[in-house]
This record gives structure tokens, C-alpha cells and sequence, in this order.
């Protein structure tokens, strides 16, 4: 699993149009279940997201090419790590790993 950490690099430029093709560039790796869920921060100075993707190659495939991150608006960083906790609600997670 993995924490992806987006960085927003210039805010004053990030339109609710970039905001919304970003957000459409994420969604078929959230119906397919390789993301699982991710928001802003507070304050707004990037996002977070948790991803199940298999390898960290495929993560970065498709943030290497999110919109954001191509117009050199966000960047991110990733960090792997293996879920042993859950809430019951989440328990499938740890099954999943």
C-alpha cells in the first residue's frame, strides 16, 4: 500500500479546471479499486491519497502523468507501507496485503 503526499507548487494557478481534470485523470484508478480514497489538505496545500496499486512502477505511471503534475503545478511523494491495523469497517484491506 502507499501514501501518496502531493505537494501543490503554485496554488494562485490551480483552477478549478485543472482541479477537475486531475480529479478526471484519477477516476478509472478509483473504480478499478487501485485507489482508495484521497481529499485535500487543510490547510489546502496539496492532497493525500492511499493506493493499493501492485507495484510502485504502475503508481507512478499514472501520477507521473496526472495533469497536475505535468504542468509542474503538484508534485508528490510516495510512501510504502503494510497496513496490520484496521478498523472493522476496513479489515478487507488487511486481508487484501
Amino acid at each position: 500500500m502507499f501514501l501518496i503526499d502531493f505537494h501543490f507548487n503554485d496554488l494562485d494557478a490551480l483552477t478549478p479546471e485543472r482541479t477537475a481534470a486531475h480529479r478526471k485523470h484519477l477516476g478509472a484508478a478509483y473504480e478499478q479499486g487501485d485507489l482508495m480514497f484521497g481529499g485535500p489538505k487543510v490547510p489546502r496545500t496539496g492532497g493525500i491519497i492511499l493506493s493499493t496499486h501492485a507495484t510502485e512502477a504502475a503508481l507512478r505511471t499514472l501520477l507521473d502523468t496526472d495533469p497536475l503534475v505535468q504542468a509542474k503545478l503538484a508534485s508528490y511523494t510516495l510512501t510504502e507501507f503494510t497496513p496490520i491495523l484496521a478498523s472493522p469497517a476496513q479489515s478487507h484491506v488487511i486481508q487484501q496485503i
